[in-house]
């Protein structure tokens, strides 16, 4: 198998996408192939497989044990459809530590689409990128009515999980959520805040939550990058 020669792309970035998709594909399950099997596979130089390596040992998805081989320590994210839970609940459900940096906090116009979504004419809007052992997994955009904005943003939101500072500190219960979940291409924007290439696919996520009286309280849209976030539901069939 080769990698692609032509493509402005350098070589030992291609390579780190090869092997990162087969961690999370399972085709690599305990440890990934030694340098010289790389170098045989893909038709690359041993510099170029170790560029690729050390930066997913840098990222936190191998770690190089001496004698024994290069170890995969990352899991892909699960998240499971049947309950309402935070980017930072099923991270660490899977182990990892979550984290979060805030990119943009602001009170914004919305336009029609959001506007019938939330019944809204502004909102508080807020943007993160979210960490999964300081990895970045994906970019969430959240759409607040003001007053809950104006609350969450007095609290350190590159540590704080939003669900964890409306129903603790604001004593918002939140009750019911829809969710839609479709594949898309990545924008230029979210590949530099995700270190991908443009050419990726992700996951996009879109979420209404209303409160125990049907009142609007957040709409979330999310792109998770496919590579490392996969949704799990339980499903059964009636026999009749």
């Amino acid at each position: 198998m080769s990698l692609n020669y032509t493509n402005s792309i350098p070589l030992h970035v291609q390579l780190k996408e090869k092997i990162e998709e087969k961690i999370f594909t399972g085709q690599y399950n305990d440890k990934i192939p030694s340098e010289r099997e790389l170098m045989d596979e893909y038709y690359v130089s041993r510099s170029t497989v170790r560029q690729s390596i050390e930066q997913l040992v840098r990222e936190g998805i191998l770690v190089r044990r001496p004698g024994k081989g290069t170890f995969i320590v990352l899991k892909p994210i699960n998240d499971w459809l049947g309950s309402l839970s935070s980017t930072s609940e099923t991270i660490e459900r899977m182990g990892m530590q979550p984290g979060a940096k805030l990119i943009k906090a602001e009170i914004i116009p919305l336009n029609k689409d959001m506007k019938d979504i939330s019944g809204l004419e502004k909102a508080y809007y807020f943007e993160r990128v979210r960490y999964a052992n300081n990895i970045p997994v994906g970019v969430e955009r959240h759409y607040y009515p003001i007053p809950i904005g104006e609350q969450l943003i007095k609290f350190d939101l590159n540590k704080e999980a939003f669900y964890d500072l409306l129903e603790r500190e604001l004593g918002v219960n939140t009750f019911q959520s829809e969710q839609y979940i479709k594949a898309g291409k990545i924008s230029k924007q979210d590949a530099l805040l995700l270190n991908i290439s443009p050419a990726s696919s992700i996951l996009i996520a879109e979420r209404k939550i209303t409160d125990i009286k049907g009142n609007f309280v957040e709409f979330e849209i999310a792109h998770y990058r496919s590579d490392m976030y996969s949704f799990k539901i339980n499903l059964s069939r009636k026999s009749f």
